[in-house]
């Protein structure tokens, strides 16, 4: 199987496609490689928040891969870029600890804060940081999450991701959540603007059929799923997001290109 109209350029979401836990996935590294070669330019988008863009970057080089610091883009990143947009209001961070230099420019309020910043605090979630959010929001703030995707997966399973804290606060705010990440058509246009070329020119990979393909779509970009990371079956078939290409992994995407 190949793309009928092969594109000029390519977005790769991260965790489920190039690695699962601590682990590359097999022929990622080679596949990128063959990417390079046939002089295709590479964004990486990613809704990761539980690590901080530098840790990323040695994330990936340490398994193998060679991401240039500009060739990421990161839902914080994104966050970062909407606060500063908005003046540089006062923040109710609710994200990981590994995250605070991403934004420390910003002033924190607990009390009155103007934007409540949500990322996935993991384990450490507790009432009390949902109800601080939700006073906060009752009183005016406005809800910016770092994304919305509903699970991820680990070595060990599936886990609970922050789409499901932030459609909790909006169900009992009554508030709409600005999304910073995938798969908000700003990041897109971001990733897109990084590239050089046009969405129809683009071509998203990555393993959430909602956020990494639906959301391309939405933004006018092919979206390719790869059947690794949080990729199930079952969520293909009630789906009413068609992927361009379904592909076992990136180790396809050289064959999907038309590449020998």
């Amino acid at each position: 199987m190949a793309l009928d109209d092969p594109p000029r350029g390519l977005l790769i979401d991260i965790d489920g496609v190039l690695y699962v836990g601590d682990a590359a996935l097999p022929g990622a590294g080679e596949a990128l490689q063959r990417l390079r070669a046939a002089g295709l330019p590479l964004r990486f988008v990613t809704n990761t928040t539980r690590r901080s863009a530098d840790d990323l970057l040695g994330k990936l080089r340490g398994l193998g891969f060679e991401v240039a610091p500009e060739e990421l883009l990161t839902a914080p990143r994104a966050a970062a870029h909407w606060l500063r947009a908005r003046g540089s209001p006062r923040i109710l961070p609710l994200i990981p600890e590994v995250l605070e230099d991403e934004f420390s420019e910003f002033p924190v309020d607990e009390v009155t804060p103007e934007v409540v910043l949500l990322g996935d605090l993991g384990d450490a979630w507790r009432y009390q940081h949902l109800n601080q959010a939700f006073r906060a929001l009752m009183d005016g703030a406005e809800l910016l999450a770092l994304h919305r995707s509903r699970y991820w997966r680990t070595e060990t399973g599936l886990q609970l991701d922050l789409g499901g804290f932030v459609a909790a606060l909006e169900y009992a705010s009554g508030c709409e959540a600005v999304i910073a990440g995938k798969p908000a058509a700003a990041f897109f246009a971001a990733a897109l603007d990084g590239l050089g070329v046009a969405a129809s020119e683009a071509l998203m990979v990555g393993d959430d059929l909602e956020a990494d393909v639906g959301g391309a779509q939405a933004a006018g970009i092919p979206g390719a799923l790869v059947r690794t990371g949080k990729f199930r079956e079952t969520q293909l078939a009630r789906s009413e997001v068609r992927p361009a290409a379904v592909i076992d992994s990136i180790a396809e995407l050289p064959a999907l290109l038309g590449m020998r």
